[in-house]
């Protein structure tokens, strides 16, 4: 297998090559057509499999690979593990929206993947898909570094201090009333996960958005609500929001939370995309800076871009408590990067560290109320 040593992967400043993996040539002729157009992309070839896939890799070291999840011979899943573990570079899967290719995209996600976008079809066009695949490769050449490996530091901290972390604040988070909203884009999915997974399961409702197009957060939510102690469902809007309860945004609509007397609900739109974005962290956080008297704890997790920095700006000002991925965690440390530049972020912390933290943030907002 082709091997390269880097756990962090940055693009050149010159035009970015990029190679096109897919068993169909339907589908490599209307990419390729479409970044051959970009005057800052250049496609080094079109692979129908991995195999070949792998030698062009080879002979042209491209900076980003699109992988199509079914193909012959070996499945992009398969192959992506072996990239990441031999080769790790920027991958974007282009998958299907069947069931199947939902659950194998959130897979490949959580193997080392940066994004998914759906193949052309149902409710996405070819314009729309292309354009989706064009920005982001534009995001990935403007973002800080893409870490594949976790650094040896997060290692040893959750060898040491993850569950018993989880374990100290659970006993306290009945006393927790408010709020949680969390933000996320690439390298998201295991982040949630990695938070959610060590807080209790009767803490505040929690509200999310994860960079994702639509047909794929259904398929990421049941995936939560398997391996977390709350409920998590994708958000269908007009729930009255729940402790024990995280709600995500579903892709291509806007999550946003109102309040009606002492109840909160959560509210879809399709609003224009914000940062690129629909999900966008930022309409979800500064419609909850609006949410007067509501004690909330926000966190941005690591993403390329700057969507949901704005808005936690506006939360802390509003008197949330804000917290801001540490950099030694992210995948990519750009969302977190930028809040902290602006001044948003009241804290930085890693992943192992937000649950008890999140605690210690409801408890200052508790003891500032009664003063």
């Amino acid at each position: 297998m082709i091997q390269q040593s880097a756990s962090v992967h940055s693009l050149p400043t010159k035009r970015v090559k990029v190679l096109i993996v897919d068993d169909s040539a339907i589908v490599r002729k209307m990419l390729g057509d479409a970044l051959r157009e970009q005057p800052d992309m250049e496609v080094v070839g079109g692979a129908p499999d991995p195999f070949i896939a792998r030698d062009l890799i080879l002979q042209h070291k491209p900076d980003v690979v699109t992988l199509d999840i079914e193909m012959p011979r070996m499945d992009g899943l398969t192959f992506l593990r072996r990239l990441m573990e031999h080769y790790p570079l920027p991958v974007i899967i282009i998958s299907s929206l069947t069931q199947s290719g939902s659950a194998a995209s959130l897979e490949a996600l959580r193997s080392g993947a940066v994004d998914v976008i759906p193949k052309p079809g149902g409710p996405y066009s070819v314009g729309e898909v292309t354009e989706r695949l064009i920005n982001k490769i534009r995001m990935l050449r403007r973002s800080p570094a893409i870490r594949f490996t976790r650094p040896a530091v997060v290692a040893a901290e959750a060898e040491r201090t993850g569950q018993h972390a989880a374990s100290t604040a659970a006993a306290s988070w009945k006393r927790a009333n408010g709020l949680i909203a969390i933000g996320a884009s690439t390298g998201g999915t295991q982040a949630i996960e990695a938070v959610l997974t060590r807080m209790p399961g009767d803490g505040p409702p929690i509200v999310i958005v994860q960079h994702m197009p639509a047909g794929f957060t259904h398929a990421f939510a049941q995936r939560l609500n398997g391996v977390c102690p709350m409920r998590v469902v994708e958000s269908a809007g007009g729930e009255t929001l729940e402790r024990g309860c995280a709600y995500i945004a579903p892709g291509d609509k806007h999550l946003l939370v109102d309040r009606f007397g002492v109840q909160l609900k959560t509210r879809l739109t399709d609003g224009p995309p914000v940062h690129h974005q629909r999900p966008a962290v930022d309409v979800l956080f500064t419609a909850i800076s609006r949410l007067v008297g509501v004690p909330t704890v926000a966190l941005l997790l690591t993403g390329m871009g700057a969507d949901g920095a704005d808005g936690m700006v506006k939360l802390r000002q509003m008197g949330a408590e804000t917290i801001a991925e540490d950099e030694h965690s992210c995948v990519v440390f750009g969302m977190p990067k930028e809040a902290i530049a602006r001044g948003g972020a009241g804290h930085v912390a890693t992943l192992l560290k937000m649950p008890g933290l999140i605690f210690e943030c409801f408890d200052r907002l508790s003891k500032r109320r009664a003063s």
